[in-house]
This record gives structure tokens, sequence and C-alpha cells, in this order.
């Protein structure tokens, strides 16, 4: 894979069994974003970090973030922009504006931005995941001009569902990469 990617973990970092963390092990091409605070996040010091690591690449670069790490991939893109960044996999977003399916201590990344990526998206969701319901996440993916990938049951697409390399996720950043080179 030429193309460079940027991981990053939502709520309380990727753990050593979450797939992001097999996926930077695998590919050496890869860059793992790490906060100061992964289980108080502050929405304005998490986009801080992002766009100092954005600012620094070289290369074509996929973001390929999780959980409350695609809100803030959504807030970046709406006030940021580096034509390095080529492409977003967000996987099971997080509804940051739903108190009945994520924590208060997530809420100051409310309101999820609502508006067309500038770059091309797959939003991959999970039918049984906890932070958010399907319905919703299918109209993030319309809303940001994602395509919507449902990969059945899975959770909440984190160390509990117990991915490791993830290699029908590997295959879906294939088919977003695939686009972007065409």
């Amino acid at each position: 894979m030429d193309t460079q990617l940027l991981i990053l973990p939502g709520l309380g970092d990727s753990g050593e069994k979450h797939w992001q963390t097999f996926w930077h092990e695998k590919f050496k091409n890869s860059i793992r974003l790490v906060q100061d605070n992964w289980d108080e996040p502050v929405k304005e010091d998490w986009l801080k970090r992002l766009n100092e690591e954005v600012s620094k690449l070289d290369k074509p670069t996929v973001l390929v973030a999780h959980s409350l790490a695609v809100s803030l991939v959504l807030h970046w893109a709406e006030t940021h922009s580096n034509k390095n960044i080529i492409g977003a996999l967000l996987v099971a977003p997080a509804d940051v504006d739903s108190p009945q399916h994520t924590p208060d201590i997530i809420r100051n990344f409310s309101p999820m931005p609502i508006y067309k990526l500038p770059f091309p998206s797959i939003i991959v969701a999970s039918e049984n995941d906890p932070y958010a319901s399907f319905e919703r996440k299918q109209y993030f993916a319309e809303k940001w001009g994602s395509e919507f990938i449902n990969i059945g049951e899975q959770g909440h697409i984190n160390s509990d569902s117990d991915l490791k390399y993830w290699e029908e996720g590997q295959k879906i950043l294939g088919q977003l990469i695939d686009k972007i080179n065409s």
C-alpha cells in the first residue's frame, strides 16, 4: 500500500487487541495519532493535535478513524484542509449528539458536523453498535457524501469485537484507495 495511513483512535485510545493497533503494527506506512488525554477528551485539544500531525504529512494520506475520532475528522475538515489528506475510512462513528448512545464526557464534540466531506470517504457500520443507531450512521453517510458499508453485527468494531487484523476492513480500505486512485 503506497498511501500513508494516519490512524486516529477514539475515546480511551485503541488498546493492544484493537484492529487499529494491529494495523499500525502491520502497515509500515502508518502513523498513529497520540492524544494527551484519552479518557477526558477536549475537542479543541484533540483538533490541535490532529492539525499538528497533519501539517507534518508529506505524502498522500488516508485518515483511519474509529468512534469518537470520526467526529474529530468531521470537525477538523470543516475548518482545515491539507492537500495530503486524500480520503477517510470512518469506522463505527459514535453519535456525540445522543445522550442515550454516548457518555457525557464526549458531549463537547457535539454537535456532529453535517456537511459533504471534501475528500472520498467510507463509513463502516455495525448493526448492533451501542454508540450510535444504525439509522443515524446511514444518515451521516448520506450527509457526508460517504459510501456506507454494513458489516453485520460486530458491536462497536473495537477490541471487544475481537477482529485482530480485521481483514474485511483491510479490503474496504483497499476499495477506498482504489476509488481515490481511479
